[in-house]
């Protein structure tokens, strides 16, 4: 049987030799998972329905991310594109309009509304995803499993785009000033912030202030490194 190496942080690893973590089944069950997931994604056909319904019920898409997607694949029909590329996917996670990843640019200070995506001109239709855009779905799925989330949703697809090197809705973020790292950061933040939010109060405060306080709480030392990294 062929034998991968796993590395882990040192205390992550004293963690899992106290606990007897049986390591090799646990890791086995995780990657059977993640091929599965990736490889469903691989095998999307856009004029073939129940090809995309497969991969969102087996990829456990929420429902702002459906319809992302979605709009994502109506933005490259109206360009006359033949494939949906990452610019696509983030005019459709733009355009869905109320989902996580939007209040997270807010609260990094990026305006989704100010972000401006190329137009193209073709005579094509859609029937596959590009090869950047479909590693963007495969960075987000990947994103949500080492976060430990059982579902993918818009956030997770910002941090594949911001992640993915090749494509051009990543370079127009990361232009904007959204990394990966400071991305994954703010989407871990937003998420614990809701969570704590949920748990605590009974009244309804404004969710994005709640976001953009604690995302910019927890940005605030990288920030401040990056200063006195420019500094000298």
């Amino acid at each position: 049987m062929p034998k991968i190496n796993v590395y882990l942080p040192d205390d992550l690893a004293e963690q899992v030799r106290e606990a007897g973590v049986p390591v090799s089944a646990v890791c086995q069950r995780a990657l059977e998972q993640a091929v599965r997931r990736i490889g469903t994604i691989r095998a999307i056909r856009l004029d073939e329905p129940a090809s995309q319904d497969a991969a969102a019920r087996q990829s456990k898409f929420t429902d702002r991310l459906r319809t992302a997607l979605r709009l994502a694949a109506d933005r490259a029909r109206a360009d006359g594109s033949a494939t949906v590329d990452t610019e696509h996917l983030l005019a459709g996670v733009l355009a869905e309009g109320a989902n996580l990843a939007l209040r997270v640019l807010r609260a990094m200070d990026v305006d989704p509304d100010r972000v401006t995506l190329p137009e193209r001109s073709g005579d094509a239709t859609p029937t596959a995803y590009s090869p950047t855009a479909a590693a963007a779905l495969e960075l987000a799925v990947t994103e949500a499993l080492t976060l430990g989330h059982n579902y993918v949703g818009c956030e997770h697809l910002l941090i594949g785009l911001v992640t993915e090197p090749d494509g051009t809705a990543g370079e127009v973020l990361r232009t904007l000033g959204a990394d990966a790292r400071s991305t994954r950061q703010a989407v871990v933040a937003a998420l614990s912030g809701l969570a704590h939010l949920q748990a605590t109060t009974t009244a309804q405060p404004d969710p994005t202030a709640v976001i953009t306080a604690v995302v910019r709480r927890e940005l605030q030392p990288l920030v401040e490194r990056i200063e006195r990294l420019e500094r000298t």
